[in-house]
């Protein structure tokens, strides 16, 4: 009889200890983090500047950027450190930042330029956090299950972006955006104690790189050996780059065309990451991921961002949201279960680091000019700017799938 817990069932990897405690502190921490995004985007738009989406973009790029300066650094880390440990150090660093952002705000001595230091140190942390978090799934469940650990956890994370953004919205509203900074601080508490909570008797062994001359290069000579992981960090890159800026898309549209409130900003991002939730939970049925979905993902995505650009109504424009939401997730829940079993376990932090610092790096690029077609053009044509971005991955996809089966 096959259960939910079963090896080919959806929600397979539960079945272990370490995965449940672990996925259920990162899930409250998430929560947290969602809340902290949109009232960060909110205080940037509508307290700090008057509706100036391009700072919007600055304040993105900033926390983004790290990805891509401490590259080197940042995989070779999480290869070569204990990642429960390094992920230890991370997470409490970044609830302290978030401690010190919130009472900045709640005092109101909160200005512009606190908001682009803390986006900035927030960003060179979370560089090492990204690649050692994605890669310690390797060590929670065995190698069967990796693929569908993954989409578990973007299930997760996009559940929490879910629940997180409308907390958000109504905390805002009712107390102010300090004290979601506050309470995302809080948060940090429950992936912490999960970490602690792990029985690391029962956590799986990874193969460790060595400390040598050359090791912090290793993972790009790797990647330019490999077509299929090319081919998709290059559609990651588009996609990352021109098309994952959410933030600009949902408060411009929300605020400077649908003249909506602080709630119903929240939502919207809560109506993209029910569709997110969706696309992830797909992800987690496949046996493995297959390169020739993204492909389809990006193409969905191009669909959903064109539609979205020219909705008539906010009604119209939140359930449009929930397909882009979907294909999105499609494209990196994909990306990163493929890359993930394809690569040797001694890279894969390096490989990942690449990975995450291509999909989040690419926005310092991105944002600002995102952010610009915004202010110059309108929000609606700062969406189409995504719609060519799923376009053109998609015509990447395929062109890689074609020239396979003809080899």
């Amino acid at each position: 009889m096959t259960t939910a817990t079963a090896p080919t069932g959806t929600f397979r990897s539960f079945a272990g200890f370490n995965y449940r405690v672990w996925a259920g502190g990162a899930l409250v921490s998430n929560i947290g983090t969602w809340m902290q995004r949109t009232a960060q985007d909110w205080v940037v738009l509508t307290q700090l500047t008057h509706n100036n989406a391009t700072v919007v973009g600055v304040v993105m790029a900033l926390q983004f950027g790290p990805q891509v300066l401490l590259l080197p650094l940042t995989g070779y880390a999480a290869d070569t450190l204990d990642r429960r440990r390094l992920l230890m150090a991370t997470q409490a660093t970044m609830g302290a930042l978030a401690l010190g952002l919130g009472l900045l705000t709640v005092t109101g001595t909160v200005r512009l330029w606190h908001v682009y230091v803390f986006a900035l140190l927030l960003g060179c942390v979370a560089a090492f956090d990204a690649p050692a978090r994605q890669t310690f799934v390797a060590e929670l469940v065995a190698g069967p299950n990796l693929s569908n650990a993954v989409a578990l956890n973007s299930t997760s994370f996009n559940l929490a972006r879910t629940i997180g953004p409308a907390i958000a919205g109504l905390l805002i509203a009712g107390i102010g955006s300090g004290w979601v900074f506050l309470l995302n601080a809080a948060t940090f508490g429950a992936v912490l104690l999960s970490l602690r909570t792990l029985r690391v008797a029962e956590l799986h062994p990874v193969v460790r790189a060595p400390r040598a001359r050359g090791g912090l290069v290793e993972g790009f000579k790797y990647v330019w050996s490999r077509p299929d992981i090319k081919a998709m960090l290059v559609i990651l890159f588009l996609i990352g780059t021109f098309g994952l800026n959410f933030p600009i898309y949902i408060s411009t549209m929300s605020v400077t065309v649908f003249h909506e409130g602080p709630g119903e900003f929240g939502l919207l991002t809560s109506a993209l990451a029910i569709g997110s939730v969706m696309g992830a939970l797909l992800s987690a049925r496949r046996a493995s991921p297959r390169v020739g979905l993204l492909a389809v993902g990006a193409t969905l995505f191009a669909v959903g961002c064109a539609l979205a650009a020219i909705a008539p109504t906010y009604w119209v424009f939140a359930p449009v949201l929930t397909l882009v939401g979907v294909a999105s997730q499609t494209i990196t829940t994909t990306a990163n279960g493929a890359v993930q079993m394809a690569t040797d376990p001694a890279l894969r932090g390096r490989v990942m680091a690449i990975l995450m610092a291509i999909l989040m790096g690419g926005t310092p690029i991105g944002a600002p000019i995102v952010g610009w077609v915004a202010d110059a053009f309108g929000a609606r044509w700062a969406m189409g700017v995504g719609a060519l971005a799923g376009l053109a991955a998609a015509c990447v996809g395929v062109h890689h799938v074609v020239k396979r089966r003809r080899s």
